[in-house]
């Protein structure tokens, strides 16, 4: 097992993986920025280190800056988390060059998965479905108008290299895909360096379903469960839960079996999730992207599987085997709120220094804080201050165990949306478990 691993993140998935460390007995280094220095993850880790300043380009996202960090703590292996530098292709490669153990997929897995219409097509060539759209970038608009012609409208216009959400946008017809093609194509250009434009079918009624997988050390690659992530603002996802209330057993089969020749198409290592949009209306699902890391919403597998997630990665990169059974049904149901730095109501962002920070507890509670009483929330980084998971025997035990731990959740200084969750979890269409990725807005 890695003896020594540092964490090339923040806030609370840093804090996440340090926890995991400290009981697997493995010395755990935390980098920070200097906005961030009086964070609980600074503190809890056996050692920390000043990278850089608050901006991210000159500290999490400085690769040079962690891999002196890792070289001066003789640190053995690198976790990067999610977000930042954890699906940057070069730099794995650079930290398996260095001779450090990468806790990720190899660099190549990441390079395909990378660019949505590469990955898009590998998957065809596999057997995975995916939906109607461009088998090449559309390298203008008039190319665009004639991608959007053979597939039909509404399509959505998607930046090739995004992720997270972002670089996306609908058009209905003609015009509106003029207008949209240049200002996804700039917005490319400006975040992620690369210009690139897919033109994909949109579907208007459609469910954000997920399949967490794991590619061992011995070269399997197992898919463990779903997850339903179609409570969403602006394309982000607010909730997740597992198992998918819209999936039954013939569906979840077929989930499982496509994300599993996902991770064989690349020859996947480690955690990773195959993302799908799922039409409720004929049971047809199609692959979306792959997520070449661990993904936000990893407690609530956890939970329904009784593993822990970090602990599989370790035990990869180290070259060991699953310790729990991979065979071995799911049990209960579990929803994760993301409580974000933001107003309830037009989810935006809100920093500000916490006053007043009280977690909920009781059985089948978890929460996972990035943040705590008297910390400050920046604007440089993500608005997530924490993750409020419940586990529950069923999913109406799981809605009524987080309908008690919002109402004890007290935040006071920065905004936060837990009052949204309040609205939410007495919310028909989302009680009735047949609901879309339109809810938030239908609710708004």
């Amino acid at each position: 097992m890695i003896e020594s691993l540092l964490i090339a993140n923040r806030g609370e998935i840093a804090r996440r993986i340090i926890r995991t460390a400290k009981r697997l007995g493995i010395r755990s280094i935390a980098v920070h920025s200097e906005a961030d220095a009086g964070l609980p993850f600074v503190v809890e880790a056996d050692e920390a280190v000043c990278i850089g300043p608050a901006n991210p380009a000159q500290s999490y996202r400085n690769a040079d800056a962690i891999l002196a960090a890792a070289t001066s703590t003789g640190a053995q292996a690198i976790h990067p988390g999610y977000g930042f530098l954890s699906e940057n292709a070069d730099f794995a490669r650079t930290v398996d060059a260095k001779g450090l153990i990468w806790v990720g997929p190899g660099a190549d897995a990441i390079s395909a998965m990378g660019d949505k219409i590469n990955a898009r097509n590998l998957m065809a060539s596999a057997g995975v479905p995916v939906a109607p759209g461009s088998e090449d970038p559309a390298e203008s608009v008039e190319a665009a108008i004639e991608a959007a012609a053979s597939i039909g409208y509404p399509v959505m216009v998607k930046a090739a290299a995004g992720g997270g959400g972002m670089g996306m946008a609908v058009a209905a017809g003609e015009t509106g895909l003029r207008g949209e093609y240049d200002k996804v194509r700039a917005f490319a250009e400006r975040m992620f360096g690369d210009g690139s434009v897919l033109i994909e079918r949109y579907f208007p009624r459609v469910r954000h379903v997920e399949v967490q997988i794991l590619g061992l050390a011995d070269g399997r690659v197992i898919a463990l469960s779903e997850r339903e992530c179609s409570v969403q603002r602006r394309n982000q996802k607010l909730v997740e839960e597992a198992p998918s209330p819209a999936v039954g057993p013939e569906l979840r089969e077929r989930f499982l079996a496509a994300a599993v020749k996902a991770g064989e198409a690349v020859g996947y290592r480690n955690a990773g999730t195959v993302e799908c949009l799922l039409d409720p209306a004929t049971g047809e699902f199609f692959f979306l992207e792959m997520n070449t890391r661990l993904q936000v919403e990893h407690p609530i597998t956890e939970l329904i599987h009784g593993t822990d997630l970090v602990e599989q990665q370790l035990r990869i990169a180290s070259g060991l085997e699953p310790n729990f059974d991979v065979t071995r049904p799911t049990s209960g149901h579990a929803i994760e709120l993301r409580i974000n730095a933001e107003d309830p109501k037009r989810f935006l962002p809100g920093p500000g220094k916490v006053t007043t920070w009280v977690e909920p507890t009781g059985e089948g509670v978890r929460v996972d804080s990035g943040y705590g009483p008297g910390t400050t929330v920046t604007p440089f980084y993500d608005s997530l201050l924490a993750k409020l998971i419940v586990y529950g025997t069923d999913r109406d035990d799981a809605i009524a165990k987080a309908r008690s731990a919002v109402a004890g959740f007290e935040i006071a200084g920065p905004k936060n949306n837990v009052p949204f969750f309040a609205e939410l979890l007495d919310n028909d269409e989302f009680l009735s478990g047949a609901y879309d990725t339109g809810i938030v807005a239908r609710m708004r």
